[in-house]
């Protein structure tokens, strides 16, 4: 009799999460989108003190990278530990040559993989099969789940058969369809899976163990002799696997009710037309066969659940033996190959068994499909197209769908309103901001229903790779039966727009029902909201006769405590108006949900919480619909600026416009390279207050420019006799105050589009008015009531000349700034601490620099599309970008040394041979060139303009080789950037590598002490006592000191620097370490929002942490022993206060004492003792001489 579990509401990494914890002993974790969540799931439960099945706490521990987490994993199983990781993408990429060893050992073990796109011409975060068909050659069996309840049965079952067979599994489900995807499951109860443990087969494995009271030896090196017949001897084990698989799932089922085959098929006995796939895909096409069987037609599916060993027998069962065509549907693609892996195993198997099973009949037509790729959506309407495929005479043999083939025409065309979603499910659809906290309270209502209403409950969540200020549409499903719908929903019931500028972006209401409820965070009231909306909305709510509603969600808010944070006001409402609860239990529910997320951060931030949700209902407020639209009073969204350029008209504005999925093929570039400078087409607006400057009070520091993580704020100088000619009223502009450029005029101007509202420009600003308290030189004040007036201000301001750079000294903050930035409004966080180094570095080197990105935050808000931030000056010039992978940035980096060397050299080389036809003095001229300030670079590029007309005379093919290779004479600044997870991490190897090498690079780390990009996970910059995610109980060991390990070779250039404590240091240290021969390493203090600080003070926090001594400043300059002086240069005082003083301020130090007080307490002695060593130890090196040897990069 099948057990009763209970229900509970998650997505499928906690499903397939909690059977790994429970079943194992040793959890090796390492961060990777979109697996993370598990690992931290794991620690969580860990730290929690929670149980495995035998009674002990799982020991959970992260790893360098996921090549480190599957040694681990490997050496635990051979010492008898059951044992698991996670992972995705790269990541299980990585961990190929240990699972060729585990597999060829016969140890069992599951990974759990959250099925991610393989980065190929771009990364992509998103999900497809390119990463698990890429091990299938590992030897280890591949059980599919298709959804969140089969994550979380698979995992037991495929942890059962691999103990049971002595072959490894590979778990897999679709990366965020599945793996975030919120559901409402039924969740295996323990006597369960301890009646299905098989105890026998885990005490096999402990007597295999490497013991050395029975010695034996593994990982030998074999011969030709033995190798072939040893390998053909695991035979047995995988020809064994499916029917232990079946047994498992046959056993379970039992239990369960829950019954699942290697192969499952759904629809007609009889059908004709047949697809076969696996994974999510299978939702959508469950609806299409219903709707089409529905209709008289005879269809079919065959879900493909265990891959390895791929079961040719029972496919062979499953398939029903009246099919006469078939279409295999992979989610990957294998270039050059006769098909993807699933199509050649199917047709490899008819091939071979349909004349054996079927031998009256004719063979089925096989043909094969592409979909899905990189989470693309696929619907219901696509698999009655694929199945209408196979009804034609001549079908395509190969096809796509889902996308538009203008190039090899492969893609079928479709109808996408062919099969309509049932009417039992209500839908609703919630569009957000990163930041604003819509996504976290979606799911808070999904579980809300899930675990409080007898209804199904679906929540699905889209939103790009950027960060916090990237649109986020939460789609939320419930229903009185499961819902399978594994795609975005088309027809809501119920639209929320929790982000006003949203109006003139987004056509929200394209999705509407007749009928539907429209509500919309506003900040015009009841009475002047209608006159805001564009025209074609009006027409919508009039036409659809939607039902509207509108809140001042921000105001609430801010009343509340809560400014910028609207989920809660907006959860609220919806409930209110939604009707699944009623209002008073409703809200209820909401509180505990508060109190839940957020107790970890303190009654009073709970209590905040509490006032935000009684304060909503009084605010929201029905608007009746007019008869007619009316003419709109602005556009909350800047138009796209005007340009010629063709890949911007063509592409680019499109992929802001949320067009991106009418691109055809043909549109793309076929190798993943695209112009820079896009990001000042996107105009996201999404500020509520903007800076404004009062030029009265303003002392032309420039601080305000200098620390602005946008660059939407700009300093510029034009000379007092150049009239502004056609300036708007409102322009304004100052004398400058400096000895250099005297009598020119200063203006400060905000791009209030790009503007992200972080408040970093006013916080820092020292000029106060004397007479209007707290009043300054730039203050924050309403984007509405300046929107039109800054829009007119900027334009005006981006056709003043920028100063040419070599009339700059940029040596002071303020110099610095007069420089323009080619590196600007990016899709980062607001008030995120890692952009104004970058921007710095293009303001100083940025016309001649090549950056080497290391993947993480600065890679994705650095190259994320559909727009990027590095840009060009007036001539074309700017950083010239890639990023390769996580782990190899340092190698990539120190390549793009070596070929820039190399191609200087070849010029080098050719020049001298052609110096008799393009002259000696020009020549000599180009070789002899300086080139150490701008004002020499700037001249010598006027040779190479020289140069490049003289080649063009010269017929020789030493000229031809020479042409492309002349730019390569003007020095090129490399810098290698990345955070802290590459750098003391999973790329220290490569690092410390590059580093000793000797070679000219410059290695920039922005240190935010956490792995930022995947969500603020622990590294080992991660700080003693801090509290983070695979740290949960707060990280016990002291944080690396990168820089004394680099300084310790004695040629590297190395200092540590933070902006917002020392301009002049971190300026001084950049210039130094680009001027530096060698190696320079700057490591980067970055204030991050996973630190859980008002990100506002992010630059005054900095000061504090200087101050603190948690992070001293220093430069360590090799050049200064060469010269007779000390090399190390501690640039920061004694600390000054109390490290407690400075680390309660941040959420991750602040949690773990309201958690676990003591071990707080011990931790913080401990880390304040580390800084009192440290600080003492810095002070030791700068009294120390030091002879250092002029090493060059060869003799290093």
């Amino acid at each position: 009799m099948a057990a009763e579990g209970k229900f509970i509401t998650c997505d499928g990494n906690e499903a397939a999460a909690e059977i790994a914890f429970k079943t194992n002993e040793v959890v090796a974790i390492y961060p990777i989108t979109p697996a993370s969540p598990m690992g931290e799931w794991s620690d969580a439960w860990a730290a929690m003190g929670k149980k495995n099945l035998d009674g002990i706490v799982p020991k959970v521990i992260e790893l360098q990278s996921e090549g480190g987490a599957a040694g681990t994993v490997h050496g635990a199983l051979q010492a008898g530990a059951l044992s698991t990781t996670f992972t995705a993408s790269q990541g299980l990429l990585l961990m190929i040559p240990n699972m060729f060893k585990i597999a060829g050992e016969l140890t069992p073990t599951v990974f759990h993989v959250a099925a991610r796109t393989i980065a190929t011409h771009a990364l992509s975060i998103f999900g497809d099969h390119s990463d698990v068909m890429t091990v299938r050659s590992c030897g280890w069996a591949m059980l599919a789940a298709t959804s969140v309840q089969e994550a979380h049965d698979f995992a037991l079952i495929s942890q059962i058969a691999t103990l049971r067979s002595r072959v490894p599994f590979v778990h897999f489900f679709d990366g965020f369809r599945t793996s975030h995807e919120v559901n409402k499951i039924e969740r295996i109860p323990d006597d369960v899976i301890r009646a299905l443990w098989p105890m026998d087969d885990v005490a096999a494995h402990r007597q295999r163990a490497l013991d050395p009271d029975r010695p034996v030896l593994r990982g030998s090196a074999q011969n030709p002799d033995i190798f072939f017949q040893a390998r053909e001897a695991a035979n047995p084990f995988y020809l064994a696997t499916p029917d232990i698989v079946q047994d498992a799932m046959d056993r379970f089922a039992g239990l369960t009710g829950r019954q699942y085959r290697a192969f499952d098929y759904y629809g007609a006995p009889d059908a004709e037309r047949v697809v076969v796939l696996m994974g999510s895909g299978a939702g959508a096409a469950y609806e299409a066969i219903d709707a089409l069987n529905r209709a008289g037609e005879r269809v079919g599916m065959i879900i493909v659940r265990l891959y390895r060993p791929f079961d040719a027998d029972r496919f062979m069962a499953t398939l029903p033996a009246t099919t006469r065509a078939i279409a295999v549907l992979d989610r990957t693609k294998e270039p050059g190959a006769a098909g993807e892996p699933l199509y050649q195993d199917v047709a490899a198997t008819l091939y071979r068994h349909w004349p054996i099973v079927n031998s009256q009949a004719a063979l089925p037509r096989v043909i094969h499909g592409r979909y899905g790729l990189s989470s693309k959506e696929f619907t219901p309407a696509m698999v009655a197209r694929i199945l209408d495929e196979l009804q034609e005479s001549s079908p395509k043999p190969e096809f796509t769908i889902g996308i538009v083939d203008d190039v090899t025409n492969l893609s079928l065309s479709y109808d996408a309103d062919r099969v309509s979603e049932s009417d039992q499910v209500t839908r609703a659809v919630f569009y957000g901001l990163g930041s604003d906290g819509t996504v976290g309270a979606t799911k808070n209502s999904a579980k809300i229903i899930g675990e409080n209403t007898p209804l199904h409950v679906q929540g699905y969540f889209v939103y790009d790779s950027k960060k916090s200020g990237a649109i986020t549409v939460s789609h939320l499903r419930f229903s009185p039966q499961p819902i399978q719908s594994t795609y975005l929903i088309q027809k809501a019931n119920f639209v929320a727009c929790h982000q006003f500028q949203f109006v003139d972006r987004l056509d929200m209401l394209e999705l509407a029902t007749p009928g539907a409820t429209f509500l919309l965070n506003s900040p015009f009231s009841a009475d002047e909201v209608w006159q805001q909306f564009p025209v074609a909305m009006q027409q919508q709510l009039i036409e659809k006769k939607l039902k509207l509603y509108v809140v001042d969600a921000a105001k609430v808010a801010s009343d509340a405590g809560l400014a910028g944070r609207i989920n809660t006001v907006m959860q609220t409402c919806f409930f209110a108006l939604s009707g699944i609860l009623p209002r008073d239990e409703a809200i209820e529910h909401i509180k505990t949900a508060i109190r839940k997320t957020y107790s970890k951060r303190g009654e009073a931030v709970v209590e905040r919480n509490f006032a935000a949700v009684d304060g909503a209902l009084a605010a929201l407020v029905e608007v009746p619909l007019p008869a007619n639209v009316v003419e709109t009073v602005q556009a909350a969204v800047s138009p796209i600026p005007e340009t010629t350029d063709d890949f911007i008209n063509r592409i680019t504005k499109l992929l802001i416009a949320g067009k991106g999925e009418l691109l055809p093929v043909s549109a793309m570039p076929v190798d993943g390279t695209f112009p820079t400078g896009t990001a000042q087409f996107e105009k996201r607006s999404i500020a509520a207050e903007i800076p404004i400057w009062d030029p009265s009070i303003c002392i032309d520091c420039g601080l305000c420019s200098f620390v602005c993580p946008h660059a939407a704020i700009r300093m510029k100088l034009r000379p007092s006799d150049a009239a502004p000619n056609g300036a708007p009223e409102s322009f304004r502009d100052k004398d400058w105050s400096g000895k250099d450029f005297a009598g020119a005029k200063l203006t400060i101007q905000v791009a209030p589009d790009d503007c992200t509202g972080c408040g970093v420009c006013v916080d820092v600003c020292p000029a106060r008015s004397k007479t209007v308290a707290k009043h300054k030189a730039i203050n924050m004040e309403s984007k509405w009531d300046h929107l039109d007036a800054e829009r007119a201000n900027f334009e005006y301001f981006l056709n003043i000349p920028e100063m040419p750079r070599d009339q700059v000294k940029a040596d002071v903050v303020k110099a610095t700034q007069l420089l323009q930035p080619l590196f600007e409004f990016s899709g980062a966080c607001a008030g995120c601490g890692e952009t104004p180094y970058l921007k710095l570095l293009t303001q100083l080197f940025g016309d001649r620099t090549m950056v080497a990105n290391a993947t993480g935050c600065s890679s994705i808000y650095g190259g994320n599309l559909p727009t990027t931030p590095w840009t060009t000056n007036k001539d074309g010039r700017g950083p010239a970008w890639a990023n390769s992978l996580f782990e190899d940035n340092a190698e990539f980096g120190l390549g793009m040394r070596l070929a820039v060397e190399e191609r200087q050299y070849l010029a080098i080389h050719l020049l001298g041979q052609l110096s008799e036809q393009l002259g000696e003095m020009l020549v000599q001229d180009v070789l002899n060139a300086r080139c150490s300030n701008d004002q020499e670079i700037i001249e010598q590029r006027a040779r190479i303009v020289t140069l490049r007309e003289r080649l063009a005379k010269v017929d020789s093919p030493l000229a031809r080789q020479l042409e492309p290779l002349v730019d390569a004479l003007v020095p090129r600044s490399v810098w290698i950037v990345g955070g802290d997870g590459w750098a003391y991490d999973i790329g220290f190897g490569g690092l410390d590598h590059v580093l000793a090498s000797g070679n000219n690079v410059n290695v920039l780390v922005l240190d935010t002490g956490v792995y930022s990009n995947t969500g603020g996970q622990a590294s080992k910059a991660t700080p003693r006592a801090a509290a983070a995610k695979f740290a949960a109980d707060g990280k016990a060991a002291r944080k690396k000191d990168l820089g004394m390990l680099a300084v310790s070779y004695g040629h590297v250039y190395v200092a540590q620097i933070a902006m917002g404590a020392n301009p002049q240091q971190t300026i001084r240290a950049f210039l130094e370490a680009e001027s530096y021969p060698g190696p320079s390493l700057l490591i980067a203090y970055s204030q991050c929002i996973a630190h859980g600080i008002d990100m506002t003070t992010g630059m005054t926090h900095q000061k504090d942490a200087v101050k603190s001594g948690f992070w001293p400043l220093y430069r360590y300059d090799p050049r200064q022993a060469r010269q007779g002086g000390h090399p190390f240069q501690l640039d920061s005082r004694k600390p000054t206060i109390p490290l407690k003083d400075f680390v309660m301020k941040e959420a991750r130090f602040a949690m773990l004492a309201r958690s676990d007080a003591a071990r707080a307490q011990m931790l913080l002695q401990k880390a304040q003792a580390d800084i009192n060593d440290q600080f003492h130890y810095y002070e030791q090196m700068g009294a120390i001489e030091r002879e250092l040897c002029d090493a060059t990069a060869e003799e290093v």
